[in-house]
C-alpha cells in the first residue's frame, strides 16, 4: 500500500504528459523545425531583455513569499540567504515537479541550518503555498471581470456572465480570509502543526506581493510574443494564470507539454510556432538558467556543510 500511495503522483503526472505531448502532437503536427527557429529568431532584442528583466521581477517576489513566512513564525534570518534558498528551492520544485513536495525539502534542509524545525518549515510551505493560491485567485478574479470572454478560449459553451459570478465569489473568499485575519479565527490544529491566520499587515502583503510574482511570469511570454495578433497582456495573463495552475496540479516536470497545449489552444489567433517560441525563452529564463544555477547553489551549500561538520567532529 505505502508503495502505491509514493507512486501515486508520479503516475499522475506522467499520465499527464503523455496526454498533452498527444495532443501537442496532434495540435503541432504540421509544424517544422524551421518553422520554430524562425519564430525564435524574430523575437526582437526588447523581447529578450523585457522577458529577462520579468524573470528578475518573479524571482524577487518569490523571495518575498518566503520573507513573510519567517515574518509569520517570528524568524529572523538574512534577507541575502533567504533569497538564496527561495530562489533554490521555486528554481528545482518548478522544473522537477511535485513544487510542494521538493520544495519543501529544498527549505527544510536549508532553513534546518538556521535553526528551524520539521513542523516550523511546514508552516512556512504552507504558508508559501496559501500566498500563491491567493495570488493567483485575485489576479483571475481581476482578468475575470475585465475579460469575461476569457472563459470561452477553454470552453467556447461557456456564458460571459459566469466568468462574472465567478470573480465575485472568488473576491468574496478573499474577502473572508482577510475578516479571518482581522477579526483573529481560530487556527487549523492538526497532528503535526498548527496553521495560524497572519498578522493582518501579513495578509495584505501577501495579496500585493503574489500577484507581483506571476504578473512578472507572464509578462516574460507576453514580451516574448509578435505583436502582430497579440490577444494582449491580461488575455496572456489569464491563460498563463489556468495554464501555470493546471502544469502544477499536473505535478509534470516543469509542466511539461500541459503548459504548451492550453496555451496553444487559448490562443488561436496566433501561430502555433510562435506561441511555442515564447514559451521556450519562458522555460529558459524562468526554468532552465534557474535550475541550473540552483544545482551550483546546492553544490556550494553542501560543500559548506560538510566542511562545518568536519570541524566540529574535529
Amino acid at each position: 500500500m505505502k508503495t502505491l500511495k509514493s507512486l501515486f503522483w508520479p503516475l499522475i503526472g506522467l499520465l499527464a504528459i503523455g496526454f498533452s505531448l498527444y495532443g501537442l502532437f496532434h495540435e503541432l503536427r504540421d509544424l517544422s523545425a524551421a518553422e520554430f527557429m524562425a519564430s525564435v529568431k524574430a523575437v526582437s532584442l526588447h523581447g529578450w531583455i523585457m522577458a529577462a528583466l520579468s524573470t528578475l521581477l518573479a524571482y524577487a517576489a518569490l523571495a518575498a513569499y518566503d520573507h513573510l513566512a519567517l515574518e509569520h513564525l517570528g524568524r529572523r534570518i538574512s534577507i541575502p540567504f533567504i533569497t538564496v534558498c527561495s530562489f533554490t528551492a521555486y528554481a528545482l520544485s518548478h522544473t522537477i515537479g511535485a513544487s510542494v513536495f521538493s520544495g519543501a525539502v529544498v527549505r527544510y534542509r536549508a532553513y534546518g541550518s538556521k535553526g528551524l524545525t520539521a513542523g516550523e518549515t511546514g508552516i512556512l510551505v504552507a504558508f508559501c503555498s496559501m500566498t500563491f493560491a491567493l495570488g493567483t485567485l485575485m489576479l483571475s478574479a481581476i482578468v475575470l471581470l475585465i475579460e469575461p470572454e476569457i472563459t470561452t478560449r477553454f470552453a467556447s459553451f461557456l456564458p460571459e456572465g459566469l466568468s462574472i459570478t465567478t470573480a465575485l465569489v472568488i473576491l468574496a473568499g478573499i474577502g473572508l480570509y482577510l475578516a479571518g485575519s482581522f477579526i483573529g479565527f481560530r487556527p487549523l490544529q492538526t497532528r503535526w502543526l498548527k496553521l495560524e491566520y497572519p498578522k493582518p499587515s501579513l495578509a495584505l502583503r501577501q495579496l500585493v506581493i503574489a500577484p507581483v510574482e506571476l504578473i512578472g511570469a507572464a509578462a516574460i511570454i507576453y514580451f516574448a510574443l509578435p505583436v502582430e495578433n497579440n490577444p494582449g497582456y491580461l488575455v496572456v495573463l489569464g491563460v498563463f494564470l489556468a495554464s501555470f495552475s493546471a502544469a502544477l496540479l499536473s505535478h509534470a516536470p516543469g509542466g511539461i507539454g500541459v503548459l504548451e497545449l492550453l496555451f496553444i489552444s487559448a490562443l488561436p489567433e496566433l501561430n502555433p510556432a510562435d506561441v511555442l517560441a515564447a514559451l521556450a525563452i519562458f522555460r529558459l529564463f524562468y526554468l532552465i538558467i534557474p535550475f541550473l544555477a540552483a544545482l551550483v547553489v546546492v553544490i556550494v551549500f553542501e560543500r559548506q556543510q560538510f566542511i562545518l561538520r568536519r570541524r566540529q567532529g574535529l
